[in-house]
């Protein structure tokens, strides 16, 4: 299998600071708009969308983009860090506070601050930095970003989803090519490597995921690629994906090595017309869990309802997984530009399973998906 680099889409045009700039004011105003004093954002996947900078998220020296509506951004930051953030794209955006070892980041960040008033964190925030504002300025309140604007980073514009659809085409290129090499007699992990190898060529930068299940091991969701030998016969979930450019790709097939029994293509087939019905559910307006509803339907109609086991999608963008979240209960309507996964499943324990899995976003009229490999299953060697 080569591993030179192969371009299958143009190079994106990098974000400006002017698209930083446009995407924290939109961020201030939400979070004006949801009662709240402003947002306050440690480094982490909300600071690479708002600003494009990602510092090292394990240290416990503070970085802290202040963001309050009416007000110019400001990023906190090491002094040691500071030559790195006034490298950044958005940086001619922000205005830059260090400070250094010995004096006090929480007094420094306070100054930023309303004394009273109730404050977003981005989820990854310490627990040390929120407890030393929280002394700092102890008439103010804070509440997880996800719990007050959890649609923050949902609804991507046209260069996100440029981004996006591209690695969904490196992802399917990875599946059309991994199809060609032999699975029996083969470890799960060879064919996990391969599958990372594959989407590197492809232009990922980074492999967050090659989950490769066979046989009773594919009835594990979350199955990390083992030692088992992979034999004739056997049913094999293949989940990949990462990051290209910056955004995320996520998508699953499951194959069989031979023919499969009548057995196994009946379930496959229920998955198949299960992921059908949850893509073709997906338009404006429609709450997240009807798309859960529409798929987990087929299912239970099956009488496999008690082995679809986890939710039916999540989100995607600078990370793999972010809101919207496509389960029971989660009452957000879609709105064009949302992407996020559809992947219902059947797992036998001691058997096999059956995930089929692809991104889609929603468009003014319905929605689009961003993987168009092969549903139907595939037969591999």
């Amino acid at each position: 299998m080569s591993t030179e680099p192969v371009s299958t889409t143009p190079v994106p045009a990098p974000f400006t600071a002017d698209d930083y700039r446009a995407r924290m004011d939109r961020a201030a105003r939400a979070a004006a708009a949801a009662g709240l004093a402003g947002l306050l954002l440690a480094p982490g996947p909300d600071l690479v969308h708002l600003t494009g900078y990602g510092p090292p998220a394990d240290t416990e020296r503070l970085t802290l983009l202040v963001l309050s509506e009416g007000a110019d951004p400001v990023l906190v930051v090491p002094a040691l860090e500071a030559p790195d953030a006034a490298k950044a794209v958005a940086a001619p955006a922000l205005a830059l506070r260090d400070w250094t070892d010995g004096m006090d980041p929480y007094a420094i960040a306070a100054d930023l601050l309303a004394p009273t008033g109730r404050y977003a964190v981005s989820d990854n925030t310490w627990a040390l930095h929120v407890l030393g504002l929280q002394k700092a300025l102890p008439n103010t309140s804070y509440a997880a970003l996800t719990d007050v604007l959890p649609m923050l980073r949902a609804v991507k514009d046209a260069h996100e989803l440029a981004r996006l659809a591209a690695a969904g085409a490196a992802a399917d290129a990875t599946y059309e090519e991994i199809l060609k090499v032999r699975f029996a007699g083969r470890r799960e992990s060879e064919v996990a490597r391969d599958l990372d190898a594959l989407l590197r060529q492809f232009g990922h930068s980074q492999v967050d995921f090659t989950i490769v299940g066979s046989g009773p091991n594919g009835a594990n969701p979350h199955h990390e690629a083992g030692d088992r030998t992979i034999e004739h016969g056997d049913m094999v979930v293949m989940d990949f994906g990462g990051l290209k450019d910056g955004y995320g790709s996520d998508t699953t097939r499951t194959v069989h090595v031979g023919e499969p029994t009548p057995a196994e293509q009946h379930v496959h087939d229920v998955v198949r017309e299960a992921q059908q019905a949850g893509c073709e559910a997906v338009r404006p307006g429609v709450p997240c869990q009807d798309v859960d509803r529409a798929a987990r339907e087929i299912v239970e109609e099956a009488g496999y309802g008690d082995l679809f086991i986890h939710r039916t999608g999540h989100g995607i963008g600078v990370t793999t997984h972010e809101p919207p979240y496509i389960v029971e209960g989660e009452e957000q309507p879609l709105v064009p530009g949302m992407c996020f996964s559809v992947e219902p499943g059947i797992y036998l324990p001691g058997r096999f399973g059956v995930r089929i899995e692809d991104i889609v976003t929603v468009t003014e009229d319905g929605g689009r998906r961003l993987n168009d490999t092969d549903r139907t299953m595939a037969i591999v060697e």
